[in-house]
């Protein structure tokens, strides 16, 4: 008798991507679809002003072609505590310094953000059978926030391994992936040309003008516009000015 043995279709490569529809974040939802994993987007609407992000976000991941782009409301004005989530002004026009890390933690910081967002991928990524986690934090051209740092990614991966039946009963540990963590804005940049990402979807701006523009002045404006600059391509997104790119460190 012959003896015919089927073969069951792997499943997918699952991975849970925090997607805010920056320029970090869709580097870093490229990277992972490129590398073979299936995209679940995950994007908060937080109470913060630049809300326009999240409009980004959707033509972010309709153009990526993620499997689901889940959009999870947490309203963090109750609690304050940063000018993303409140009346206070945004910082605007830093020295060079201040906006890469050097000075004090600007008032952009929200509270905890990074740790409410990433226990509900750890949720999320349970629940789809996902053991890997995406975020596109960065250390080296960031505005200096504590949870962004590379010993906070390692810390909350080992949380992620204590703190779920995954990873206690799972044979697959849960991973926390930041591939852009020591990488340049430049360098962030470069990588996602490379890979054709189109960065006319995203916006960066923590103030936003009433059309969705960006300002150009705060912290994530000229991060963004220096790296452009350093790379010799115009930023393709729209600003209520021209302003010019801030000078390299």
């Amino acid at each position: 008798m012959e003896v015919i043995r089927t073969t069951r279709a792997a499943s997918p490569r699952r991975g849970v991507m925090l997607l805010s529809g920056g320029l970090d974040s869709t580097t870093v939802l490229a990277l992972a679809i490129r590398d073979g994993y299936e995209a679940h987007a995950l994007s908060f609407r937080y109470g913060q002003r630049h809300a326009v992000e999240l409009e980004a976000a959707r033509r972010v991941a309709a153009v990526a072609g993620v499997r689901h782009h889940q959009v999870v409301d947490i309203d963090l004005r109750a609690f304050g505590g940063s000018s993303l989530t409140s009346d206070m002004p945004v910082p605007k026009n830093r020295e060079v310094g201040e906006v890469t890390g050097e000075g004090a933690i600007p008032s952009t910081y929200v509270p905890a953000r990074n740790t409410i967002f990433l226990s509900f991928a750890l949720a999320y990524a349970e629940v789809v059978g996902a053991s890997d986690i995406f975020i596109g934090v960065n250390a080296l051209d960031y505005s200096g926030y504590p949870d962004c740092r590379p010993e906070y990614v390692e810390a909350f991966e080992r949380l992620a391994n204590l703190a779920t039946r995954a990873g206690v009963e799972g044979e697959t540990p849960l991973r926390v992936h930041a591939p852009l963590l020591r990488l340049t804005k430049q360098e962030i940049i470069s990588l996602g040309l490379s890979m054709g990402v189109d960065y006319s979807l995203t916006t960066s701006c923590y103030d936003p003008v009433p059309n969705g523009a960006a300002c150009g002045q705060c912290d994530a404006c000229q991060l963004r516009l220096r790296g452009f600059a350093e790379n010799g391509t115009p930023d393709p997104i729209m600003y209520a000015s021209h302003p010019a790119a801030p000078a390299s460190v």
